[in-house]
């Protein structure tokens, strides 16, 4: 087919992502039976329409942004920048509320009537700006007080932005900046001062919640709710997920109940997004979890070695800065599901349902197959200049 010849980059992350796209269905549609049938409807097959619109869309969007050349990223970063944060504000000033919580994180799009959570797209936008910044900067000796304008105010006006609404997300996308400006050579003693400002900065946000709860109505008590139960086993409503996601993996034992077998789904509230990963357990047992992860290892494997491939600097921290983050959300939610993380919110890329987890996860995987690209471009070039009966013809 012609689609496949014009399809470029890491051959690999492309079975990669092809190979969770397609697994993804099997759990999706079988958690969606409980969905279908609390919502009244009984449709699951509405479900799985869903989810394949979704990735459908998601890989349009990925061969799309693999087709661009990635040194195009850099000058569409500052220019999102200004866009993103009007988009924050804009979602936290809906004033949206769940359970009777100020959890503003979704965007209406008036056109398609569709749902649309701004902080992914400025988690990959965010990371694209600090990439580009840092290969700007590679090799010179930059005064900590340079870097604050251009660098950390736009950090820290967008996690300020995301933290009111979704603390997992925020801490998350820091510890990501963190990572990607010490792999661009960020001098230590600076980066610990930014860290130190980082959590000092989460205190005030603390102080001042508890001092105006009004302002944000539950969201502080929410996340020391959490971390409390966590820690202490309490019962509580993030703690009752965990007990029947455990009980879940306990049920799938090694070979699994198998495919849309799981009784679990059926009290699970988030059984195909936040612990879908329990549910794959009880149905595919440990060998359908090892299988999982070590196909997102497989991708971390493969974004590494991009990165190292990569011809230039800003390519380098371009791959890690916006293909680690999928992997290191992924294992959070592993962790979250066998309660080595307390519960937070975040989504098993390309598995779980839901269209914004999968269609940023896609652009983030487009820019990295974009980089890759560009690397068999000069290979196939250099195979070209190395033609013996093209030298000739050119001296000729």
């Amino acid at each position: 087919m012609k689609l496949f010849k014009n399809i470029k980059g890491d051959r690999l992350i492309w079975a990669i992502v092809a190979l969770l796209a397609i697994f993804s269905f099997l759990p999706v549609y079988s958690a969606a039976s409980n969905l279908a049938y609390i919502g009244g409807s009984g449709n699951t097959f509405a479900y799985f329409v869903k989810h394949f619109m979704h990735l459908f869309l998601g890989f349009a969007i990925m061969y799309g942004v693999h087709k661009i050349p990635y040194r195009y990223f850099r000058g569409l970063s500052i220019v999102m920048m200004p866009l993103i944060v009007v988009l924050l504000v804009i979602t936290m000033l809906q004033g949206t509320t769940i359970e009777g919580s100020n959890a503003s994180r979704w965007i209406r799009i008036p056109i398609v009537d569709m749902s649309f959570q701004t902080s992914t797209l400025a988690a990959v936008v965010l990371l694209v700006y600090v990439a580009r910044y840092m290969s700007k900067i590679k090799d010179e000796v930059i005064p900590f007080k340079a870097s604050i304008l251009p660098l950390w105010i736009p950090v820290f006006l967008i996690l300020a932005l995301i933290l009111p609404s979704n603390f997992s997300t925020t801490a998350i996308l820091f510890v990501m900046v963190v990572i990607l400006v010490f792999l661009g050579g960020y001098p230590i003693r600076h980066l610990l001062l930014i860290i130190g400002s980082g959590i000092a900065g989460l205190a005030l946000f603390v102080l001042v919640a508890k001092a105006f709860p009004e302002a944000m109505p539950n969201r502080i008590d929410t996340w020391m709710s959490r971390i409390e139960s966590f820690s202490n086993g309490e019962d509580s409503e993030s703690n009752y997920q965990i007990e029947k996601a455990k009980i879940a993996i306990a049920s799938g034992e090694l070979w699994g109940q198998g495919p849309g077998k799981s009784t679990q789904k059926n009290f699970l509230p988030q059984s195909s997004s936040d612990f879908i990963f329990a549910i794959i357990i009880e149905e595919y047992g440990l060998i359908g979890g090892a299988f999982l992860i070590l196909l997102y290892l497989w991708l971390l494997f493969r974004i590494v070695i991009v990165a190292q491939k990569a011809e230039t600097i800003f390519g380098k921290l371009l791959v890690l800065g916006v293909g680690l983050p999928i992997v290191f959300q992924a294992l959070i939610n592993m962790a979250v599901a066998v309660e080595l993380f307390p519960v937070t919110g975040q989504t098993l890329p390309l598995i779980s349902s839901g269209g914004t987890s999968i269609w940023m996860t896609c652009l983030a995987i487009g820019i990295i197959l974009s980089v890759s690209s560009k690397r068999e471009e000069i290979k196939t070039r250099e195979k070209s200049n190395n033609n013996p009966l093209e030298i000739l013809s050119e001296a000729l």
